[in-house]
């Protein structure tokens, strides 16, 4: 089955809106556009094809997002605020037929090719022929007789449709520093979207804020989860703005909000304002994307007693998610990602393979219908991360009596000092105990005498500037860590930058 064929499948003739807010658009018209869209890509360009996105989130990406994944051919959505080098590395491994763009984006990229294709020159539904986009963007003149209705007809192959074809892929940073195309299916996207929905328990009458854009795998999951279910989503690119953020909250009666661990620090530590806010219409929000310190899931908690907030654990290799915990038992697992979602199997093994012991240290691997099929012209990457049937994340982690996995840290970021390992989110979680701290990252840095040294990147609030110093921060790390564990070297600042998709830039 075609992905876009099952997010549509009780929802296509719906009258409500789906998109809400500045942009809106019905069930039903989006469905229509999605189609005719899908229709003209197929009779220009076939099937099976690479495809380019950059835009934020808007209803031209909604529309072209969709429509590439219906006809068959391969979405490759990226970054608009993506490094010249980077596009240029990501268009000669993929070589696209196609490219959707802003003219924002490609003011800054200045592509000099035939095949862009920008909001306003997007093919009406029905179009059957369309005339390239000349490189200074001009508008395309379409006339009455190019059009054809017959091309528009929804097409649901059924028994035909191979719902291993790839669906989209999805670029992700590497370790040796070059992005991964994770290879994910249209299997892998039905799969993800009916765990999700099922664990969640989302209706028709669920309306998200969606802060995280739509090149992201988390952002994907909240597209397609809410288009299964009939329930509707208003966009906010602006999360700087925490009055817009609050503000959409409240108007648009939002029921759920997804973000990762900086959102959630940035709207209970930058002011008061969140804490203080009534939102009556929230009833979950969801935190992926990295571990956020418990300290700030009970602030959360204490100020939106009312409100569940949801811990859960994903890559983008597993389409977005792997497990969650349920909230009611987030007290008696607290700082556990939880189990594995709804047919999705989640374990964590040592060198040899076997179940690690509760206590003992081990990586948590996955298995399930999720699991990408490979990177895109990476074999050997590809070889490393899946093995006999699991996916290993890279992760470490430990697990209790009871089953529930706890993360300890990324393989790659335990920090060696004098020859003993150290887990960074020990000492980060010291630090963000310190009132007046928003964010803080550890991280090992040469040193002419250990080899490696520890360093504190502090974020604090503008009020706490000479107040939280240097020594300060040693005085209260001497309390409640080993020496060996206390930063030698310190850089607190009070701004906190962070990405589209609200991961820290870190400081060099």
């Amino acid at each position: 089955m075609n992905a876009v064929d099952y997010f549509f499948e009780n929802t296509s003739t719906l009258e409500k809106n789906f998109l809400v807010g500045r942009e809106e658009i019905s069930y039903k018209d989006l469905y229509n556009d999605v189609i005719g869209l899908a229709a003209w890509l197929n009779e220009n360009y076939g099937k099976e094809k690479n495809i380019f996105i950059l835009s934020v989130n808007n209803l031209f990406f909604l529309k072209t997002y969709l429509a590439i994944i219906k006809s068959g051919n391969v979405c490759i959505p990226l970054d608009p605020a993506t490094e010249k080098d980077n596009f240029a590395y990501i268009h000669d491994l993929t070589k696209p037929d196609l490219i959707f763009i802003t003219p924002e984006v490609n003011r800054r990229l200045q592509l000099n090719e035939d095949n862009l294709i920008f909001p306003d020159t997007l093919p009406e539904p029905g179009t059957k022929n369309h005339e390239p986009v000349t490189r200074n963007h001009e508008p395309v003149t379409r006339t009455e007789e190019s059009k054809t209705t017959s091309s528009a007809k929804p097409n649901h192959e059924p028994g035909i449709f191979d719902s291993e074809r790839c669906a989209e892929l999805i670029f992700t940073s590497g370790s040796t520093g070059k992005p991964k195309g994770v290879i994910l299916s249209h299997k892998n996207l039905i799969a993800n979207t009916r765990s999700i929905v099922e664990y969640l328990e989302l209706k028709e009458d669920d309306r998200m804020l969606v802060v995280l854009p739509f090149y992201y795998c988390y952002g994907l999951s909240l597209l397609h989860t809410h288009l299964r279910v009939g329930g509707s989503i208003v966009f906010n690119n602006s999360f700087i703005f925490l009055g817009a953020v609050i503000n959409d909250l409240k108007n648009h009666e939002c029921t759920g909000f997804a973000g990762i661990p900086s959102h959630f620090q940035i709207l209970l530590r930058k002011s008061d304002t969140f804490k203080e806010t009534a939102f009556p219409y929230l009833k979950y929000v969801t935190q992926a994307g990295g571990k956020l310190a418990p300290i700030f899931i009970d602030e959360f908690r204490e100020a939106h007693p009312e409100t569940k907030f949801i811990v859960m654990y994903g890559q983008t290799e597993a389409t977005a998610r792997l497990s969650w915990l349920p909230p009611d038992i987030y007290l008696a697992k607290r700082g556990s990602i939880g189990k594995g979602i709804p047919n999705v199997e989640l374990k964590v093994v040592n060198a040899d393979g076997e179940p690690v012991k509760p206590g003992e240290t081990g990586e948590v691997i996955a298995r399930g219908d999720n699991i990408m099929s490979g990177y895109f012209h990476d074999p050997e990457g590809t070889a490393q991360a899946l093995r006999r049937g699991w996916l290993y994340t890279g992760d470490l982690g430990t697990v209790d009596e009871e089953g529930y996995i706890f993360l300890t840290a990324r393989s790659k970021e335990i920090i060696k000092v004098r020859g003993k390992r150290i887990s960074p989110k020990e000492i980060e979680a010291v630090i963000l105990a310190i009132n007046g701290v928003i964010d803080v990252t550890i991280q090992g840095v040469e040193d002419d005498i250990e080899g490696e040294a520890l360093k504190a990147d502090i974020v604090i609030r503008k009020e706490m500037k000479g107040l939280i110093t240097e020594q300060y921060v040693m005085d209260h790390c001497s309390k409640h860590l080993a020496m060996f564990k206390i930063p030698r070297f310190y850089d607190i600042h009070d701004n906190l930058t962070i990405t589209a998709t609200g991961k820290k830039i870190k400081k060099s």
